[in-house]
């Protein structure tokens, strides 16, 4: 017999709860057998080692095992963040409840109970010292002890009825790992110079200095090789991409829907205003020449006819600049789409280019630093700058073919500026204060 609407809701509503409730062991379980599927890649090709270059493979192999690695590391990673987020919010007990009545229909007492959380509990420590092992061998900051919130405690006469899951894993302790910080955030209590004095003289004594000093350069020029050639993808590819799609794609089809006579010429007001100013000086030119040149003065009907003349040359550049700021609208969309999708597959050359940028940054001059943040204050949030502003916002709406408010302009330069200008500020105080008073110094000296 078919159950009744309140008895099929109440089913849906349990079962609902009991996917929401296995939520942790779910994420975990994820995270465990993408862990596996790396060990088992690594004992089936690499002898148990890590997944690296290797002799026996080619270049498309190790690509080929890099990539899989990175998926299943990104599963693991997922999987343990969504792991320890339910684990804050679910209680740990309730799910053992839960879990201990679907398995077994109830628990006779509380020694039971506690025996089978205990036994929980080592399940899922076991998995999470094989997963921090695998995690440790590629990224040696990352850690799923955190994750553990409670130390299950096990007597010796609890017989586990299930078998560990890695026995020959080595638990690291990496909560005391630090992740490196940048220079904008290191401070000392000597001055800098000493340090740096200091630390020049132990690798000039170091006997592997020469070694350390080629190793160093090459990763410089590495990174150097990478960031330039990450800006330059960034500016040409959406140049590029705007200037071939205009021209080839969005060109032809907007030409063929605005071929027609009835096409609106002027996208605004504005060009509409435009036109006849330009109209009006032209007739205007146009009788003071007749004036001059007494000798051949045009009659009313050819100034007429050269009206007409000029009055279809406006016609026809104003529809070709409709024309162009409809396609600069989709062309552009189309190259914002393409600088997106740099930023988004270009992740690690990212974290390089903010490292280059750190140190070309932070090591230039105090006199180098304090001349740049002028420039770029005067330029941007200046006296002057409001000009600058004035001229780039009108140009932006003639790209786009749209008027020219002048009230937003006003409001755009009497408010973004002084947004930027605070941005200026605020990283003089928190940061180059810090690694670099002196620069700070020259910088307000030069600015007074």
């Amino acid at each position: 017999m078919k159950r009744s609407i309140p008895q099929q809701v109440y089913s849906f509503l349990v079962k609902a709860q009991q996917w929401y409730l296995d939520t942790p062991e779910r994420s975990l379980e994820e995270a465990y057998k993408a862990a596996l599927l790396i060990k088992a890649m690594e004992d089936e090709h690499f002898n148990g080692q890590k997944i690296a270059q290797n002799p026996n493979y080619g270049s498309s192999a190790i690509a080929y095992f890099q990539s899989e690695l990175k998926k299943h590391l990104k599963t693991i990673r997922m999987r343990l963040t969504e792991f320890k987020a339910s684990r804050s919010w679910i209680n740990p007990d309730y799910q053992n409840i839960t879990k201990i009545t679907k398995n077994d229909g109830t628990f006779t007492d509380k020694d039971s109970f506690a025996i089978q959380k205990r036994n929980n509990q080592s399940r899922i420590l076991e998995k999470l010292r094989f997963i921090d092992d695998i995690l440790a061998k590629y990224d040696p900051e990352a850690s799923v002890d955190a994750v553990v919130t409670e130390t299950p405690i096990v007597p010796a006469n609890v017989a586990n009825p299930e078998p560990k899951l890695a026995p020959n894993v080595v638990v690291k302790n990496t909560s005391t790992a630090k992740k490196p910080k940048t220079k904008a955030e290191t401070t000392s209590v000597l001055p800098r110079s000493i340090l740096s004095t200091i630390n020049r003289l132990k690798v000039e004594l170091d006997p592997r200095a020469e070694t350390e000093v080629v190793k160093n350069f090459r990763n410089s020029q590495k990174r150097t090789f990478i960031s330039i050639r990450l800006i330059l993808l960034l500016i040409i590819v959406p140049f590029l991409t705007q200037q071939l799609s205009k021209n080839l794609i969005i060109s032809p089809i907007v030409e063929h829907f605005r071929n027609s006579q009835e096409v609106v010429i002027f996208l605004n007001p504005e060009m509409e205003e435009r036109a006849l100013i330009e109209m009006q000086r032209f007739e205007e030119q146009l009788k003071f020449r007749n004036l001059l040149n007494e000798e051949m003065q045009l009659s009313p009907i050819q100034i007429e006819q050269q009206m007409h003349e000029k009055v279809r040359e406006l016609v026809e550049h104003f529809r070709q600049e409709s024309s162009n700021a409809v396609k600069n609208v989709f062309a552009d969309l189309l190259s914002v789409g393409a600088f997106t999708w740099l930023i988004v597959t270009s992740r690690k050359e990212l974290e390089v280019l903010k490292e280059f940028m750190d140190n070309v940054v932070y090591g230039l001059s105090d006199s180098a630093k304090a001349f740049i943040i002028i420039l770029f204050t005067d330029i941007f949030v200046g006296f002057h700058s409001t000009h600058g502003w004035e001229v780039l916002l009108g140009t932006a709406s003639r790209h786009f073919g749209l008027p020219e408010n002048r009230d937003f302009i006003f409001l755009f330069i009497a408010t973004f500026p002084v947004i930027l200008d605070a941005v200026f500020k605020y990283w003089i105080f928190r940061y180059l204060n810090r690694i670099s008073p002196s620069a700070v110094a020259t910088y307000r000296n030069m600015n007074e």
